[in-house]
């Protein structure tokens, strides 16, 4: 293995009932799609190869992390290049105005909220209309308890940094309606995580 690799146990885990949905959830012919918070480059990696017919563009803020998701890549075709990309900033550059989809895994909760509500707004310019926006992890339902891990996960976050935390599913839905956003569907993973599926209104307003 490339020393350039870095390696995400939770990644491991995850990557296969993700990949499921989005086999389902992306369209058979293609597109171009940006993964923000990319890591450690497995999920690209992995993803990539069972969705020959996407160009997977994934992408970072941390620029430390982008060799490492280029050694993941290195064999994969429809990879792009990794790119240093900050979702607070005014413009995201070198990402394409036109999206196709944009998947996001276990970004919110380790992020201030602010970062979050850039996200869904970067995604409500970038996508384009009808294309979906996906985000995984841990989430807190209005009136269904709250898994002890998940808990227990949002209190050690907390205490790691007061900006962290689990954040509430009416809230992302929220801000997601108004970047332009339309929610259609929660999907119950393992491990206590959500997969969430907004898509890009034609109406920016809608």
């Amino acid at each position: 293995m490339n020393d350039a690799r870095l390696h995400s146990a939770a990644a491991e885990r995850n990557r296969e009932p993700i990949l499921r949905e989005l086999q389902r959830l992306l369209p058979s012919e293609g597109g171009t799609l940006l993964e923000v918070a990319s890591g450690s480059g497995q999920h690209a990696a992995w993803m990539s190869a069972a969705l020959p017919h996407w160009r997977w563009l994934p992408s970072d803020a941390d620029a430390r992390v982008l060799p490492s998701i280029a050694a993941w890549c290195a064999n994969q075709p429809n990879v792009l290049a990794p790119l240093h990309l900050d979702v607070a900033a005014e413009t995201w550059a070198g990402v394409p105005p036109a999206l196709d989809a944009l998947y996001c895994a276990n970004l919110l909760h380790i992020a201030p909220w602010q970062d979050g509500l850039a996200l869904l707004r970067g995604a409500g310019r970038h996508l384009r209309p009808g294309a979906p926006l996906l985000l995984y992890g841990p989430f807190v339902q209005d009136g269904v308890p709250t898994a002890a891990s998940n808990l227990a996960f949002d209190a050690d976050l907390r205490a790691r940094n007061p900006a962290w935390g689990l954040r509430r599913l009416a809230d992302v839905s929220d801000a997601a309606r108004e970047a332009g956003l339309r929610f259609q569907e929660q999907l119950a993973l393992p491990a206590n995580n959500l997969l969430l599926v907004f898509m890009r209104a034609a109406d920016p307003a809608g």
